[in-house]
């Protein structure tokens, strides 16, 4: 077993509710297991398990992780740990409930980028988000949440915003529902608390009527704002369930020998110290995309050599960018560095409803669906790709596009259906050519290069849009080999002869794919920003942020930044948190990047 300190000890015996505190690396998640395994051997009874209830796949492949590298609990102990995410968890009590709320009793999920292009319609009636006055923004709220009520209650599609609220009225309404969940798990590991939302909160209350609660958390991590994390949910527990409160103030297991942590704490004031900081490292660039990106990829190669010289296979390097954008643009520089550097292997974390999408676009055209409606379905499946690609702020280009395209359709077949030609000026005439291009591909009957075979006739046809799905689509890492949509297109393959259902097949891999719990841990080099890294840890990390434009020596813009705009305004807690956290990510070394010329105000000592 671990050394352990004397509060994690208190946390092993102690009894009931329980909530523990602790910054990053503080070994809240360690203890917990090694809670678990105590419960598991002495409380349960036989079919009873402990859940351990985190945000995102993510931070679940963290405890999948530690609970393997956890050599003192057995495997007996660790078969009844159960690592879940609040969606998984909730939907399927909503399966097996959601009739008694008034759901059909056959449902299925409406994920993000099809929730997106059901509520197109709505969002293309209303200016882009930043220009709404709050009136409109109250307008257009309620009727979103009209439209996803409609779509759970009459046609069996439940998004994931509505699984927290839902399951909390029930669970609030029946003592019997929450009590065989509470049956089957007696106790439950909360991690990341501080985020919760209100309607997570409010399920996870009902739930500690009958359940005991173990909740994880650090006040000064709270980076959730923006999605209903409130400052007062610790106080909300306290109040409702009188825990045994456990401090781990001050210790620091992640980044051991060095003085990350210390850092991270220091940022949250902005009072640091004069000696350096052991394992932290900044690091300017000068304010113009070359130098900006020519010194990042010099400090990428730097670190990789570093961890290389490990002897480790399984090393990680975080690149944390500010913004999705920037983390595209980075991703892109590395992809095709400067002069004669070679690209360099990684993966980036972006936004997955566009890759999603385009992944759609493809496997409708891997069906080479020859009847006469062939092309309408395919028209179709591209508009669905611009309603829903952006996701929850859809850009009023991307509609336009899809109303476009479906005018331009009617015409098409009006003209069609007159026996006349099709308009030599129409946006569908490249559209069309490089749809049969794609429709003539002799398959093969391998997935992988099926697949690529198609998207490499969308980039290299006359059709732009296309060029866009195809580079969307290169986001999409579900056709690796064991993979689940992989080993299905080729079990389609044998079915039929050819990809007869790859578009329903595709649809369904990425459900499974949002609730599948393998836990890999992430290797080599990955591109994020910095909102995912929360819950994760690599080896090294690097937090690289952009840089002000300027015309006659004035900053005329100062787009992706740690601080928007890097303006200065005040306290700054919820920029200083963030920081903190993608910082703390690292188990060896951070490494800061600014611009030389306007170098991040929360890297300035506050007086």
């Amino acid at each position: 077993m671990v050394d352990l300190t004397p509060t994690q000890k208190d946390v092993l015996a102690a009894e009931g509710h329980l909530l523990v505190v602790g910054g990053p690396g503080s070994g809240k998640t360690t203890v917990s297991i090694l809670k678990a395994a105590k419960i598991a051997r002495e409380k349960l009874r036989p079919e009873q398990r402990i859940l351990f209830l985190s945000f995102a796949r993510a931070t679940v492949s963290r405890v999948f992780e530690a609970i393997d590298e956890e050599r003192s609990v057995t495997k007996e102990e660790k078969k009844r740990i159960v690592v879940d995410t609040y969606h998984s968890f909730f939907w399927r009590i909503l399966k097996a409930h959601g009739y008694l709320i008034g759901f059909p009793r056959r449902m299925t999920i409406l994920t993000p980028p099809n929730e997106a292009i059901s509520l197109s319609a709505i969002r293309s009636g209303f200016k882009v988000p930043s220009k709404l006055s709050e009136e409109e923004k109250v307008q257009k709220a309620s009727l979103e949440m009209a439209e996803r009520i409609r779509l759970a209650t009459e046609e069996g599609k439940v998004c994931f915003d509505l699984f927290a609220e839902r399951v909390a009225i029930l669970l609030h309404g029946s003592s019997k529902v929450r009590e065989l969940v509470s049956t089957m798990y007696p106790f439950i590991i909360l991690d990341e608390f501080q985020d919760t939302s209100a309607d997570q909160w409010s399920a996870v209350e009902a739930i500690g009527k009958s359940s005991t609660l173990i909740a994880l958390a650090d006040p000064e991590q709270r980076i959730f704002d923006f999605i209903g994390a409130d400052p007062e949910r610790l106080n909300h527990f306290k109040e409702a369930f009188k825990p045994s409160k456990h401090d781990f103030a001050g210790d620091n297991h992640r980044s051991k020998g060095t003085d990350i942590a210390v850092f991270g704490n220091h940022l949250l004031t902005g009072k640091f110290r004069d000696e350096p900081y052991q394992g932290v490292a900044y690091k300017g660039f000068g304010s113009n995309p070359n130098q900006a990106y020519a010194s990042l990829v010099g400090q990428v190669l730097k670190a990789r050599q570093r961890l290389l010289a490990l002897g480790r296979r399984d090393w990680s390097l975080a690149i944390l960018v500010p913004t999705k954008r920037m983390t595209r643009l980075v991703s892109d520089n590395l992809h095709a560095p400067f002069g004669n550097v070679p690209p360099i292997t990684h993966t980036a974390a972006v936004d997955m409803e566009g890759p999603i999408l385009a992944a759609e676009v493809i496997a409708y055209l891997l069906q080479q669906r020859s009847h006469s409606g062939g092309f309408d379905e395919f028209v179709d499946v591209l508009c669905s790709f611009f309603d829903g690609r952006g996701g929850a702020t859809p850009t009023k280009g991307d509609l336009e596009e899809s109303a476009r395209f479906k005018s331009a359709l009617k015409k098409w077949n009006g003209c069609l259906a007159k026996g006349k030609a099709t308009p030599g000026n129409s946006v569908l005439q490249t559209t069309f050519a490089v749809y049969q291009a794609a429709s003539t591909i002799a398959l093969t009957g391998q997935p992988d290069a099926d697949w690529t075979a198609v998207r490499d006739v969308l980039e290299s046809g006359a059709c732009k849009r296309l060029v866009e799905v195809a580079q969307e689509a290169r986001n999409v890492r579900l056709l690796e080999r064991g993979t689940q949509l992989r080993q299905s297109l080729s079990q389609d393959w044998r079915d039929t002869g050819g990809y007869t259902n790859s578009l329903n097949i595709t649809r369904q891999s990425f459900v499974q794919a949002h609730f599948a719990m393998a836990h890999k841990p992430e290797s080599g080099i990955v591109v994020m920003n910095m909102h995912k890294a929360k819950g994760k840890q690599f080896d090294e990390v690097i937090i690289f942020e952009g840089w002000p434009k300027r015309f006659k020596r004035e900053i005329v813009g100062n787009p992706d930044r740690i601080v928007g705009g890097n303006v200065n305004s005040g306290a700054m807690t919820q920029a200083r948190q963030n920081f903190r956290v993608s910082v703390t990510r690292a188990r060896i070394r951070t490494t800061i990047m600014s611009p030389n010329d306007d170098i991040c105000v929360l890297l300035i000592p506050v007086a």
